[in-house]
């Protein structure tokens, strides 16, 4: 049975600044376990875990939920704020011992920063791949253009487009394009109007969180010159980038994501392909 349709679909329930929150989450693996969450990036769903999921399973409580404005949540985008809020209490309500490994990617990437700076009491673990720290150039302009994509980024040919730029595999086009046209309308502007004045964040230099940040070698120079700037601000963060990869890695190269999950939660010396930035 493919993943996003096993037993463990569900909805989930939970309180965000006094209103209710009703979103969906994959779960699965062993519940006494060490838990793992998979936030996945703008655009798509929980859906493109479903290479990486599974094998965690085997080991780990795996949840994977889909973010307000994608996949089947009931919710809106809001903020990162609110999202934050709304994954720390999927923890504290969804797993044995109220903690969780956070994996983001992406969009995901933003929100397990943040969680892993504002709320270390939920957080063992964060890995960090393909976030911006830096300012851009133009960013009222940056915004505006978002604003005006946004209406076409689930149109047929912006997601061919998005696809190759991203390097989905072909076997994975029919999942990306549905996952694609689940998008709710107005999240690429409002996620857009915050990410592109992410910052680190203020409370990380208090975070006790182990932090990995990493990007694939073929990710953009932002990006890439983030990553020290990125791990510098945790006082237990590591810079990593993969060569040959661009952002959408997880799905590129699954099995290493997997392996480097497992090493980073492990507290264990990484994958060798992981290179130190000075290697890069």
């Amino acid at each position: 049975m493919a993943f996003g349709e096993q037993q463990g679909e569900r909805s989930w329930v939970g309180w965000v600044d006094d209103r209710v929150v009703n979103s969906s989450v994959d779960e699965s693996g062993r519940g006494n376990s060490d838990a793992v969450v998979l936030l996945h990036g703008l655009g798509t769903s929980g859906w493109m875990w479903h290479r990486i999921a599974p094998v965690l399973a085997e080991e780990f409580h795996v949840l994977v939920p889909d973010l307000p404005g994608h996949g089947r949540s009931d919710e809106a985008w809001v903020s990162l704020a609110d999202t934050v809020q709304a994954v720390a209490e999927l923890i504290r309500s969804r797993t044995a011992a109220r903690r969780a490994h956070i994996v983001g990617l992406s969009l995901g990437g933003y929100v397990a920063a943040l969680l892993a700076a504002n709320e270390p009491a939920v957080v063992r673990s964060a890995v960090v791949s393909g976030v911006n720290v830096l300012p851009f150039a133009h960013p009222t302009m940056m915004r505006l253009a978002g604003r005006i994509i946004g209406p076409f980024a689930t149109s047929g040919a912006m997601i061919r487009a998005n696809a190759k730029a991203l390097k989905v595999p072909t076997g994975d086009f029919a999942g990306y394009r549905r996952a694609a046209k689940e998008v709710k309308r107005g999240t690429f502007a409002r996620v857009g109007d915050e990410v592109t004045v992410f910052e680190v964040p203020a409370e990380a230099g208090s975070s006790p969180c182990r932090l990995l940040a990493v990007a694939g070698a073929d990710e953009n120079e932002m990006v890439q010159r983030s990553l020290p700037l990125l791990a510098k601000g945790f006082a237990r963060g590591d810079a990593r980038v993969v060569p040959g990869v661009g952002h959408a890695w997880s799905g590129e190269k699954p099995d290493l994501f997997t392996e480097m999950i497992r090493a980073h939660i492990a507290d264990a010396d990484l994958p060798p392909s992981l290179h130190h930035l000075a290697e890069a």
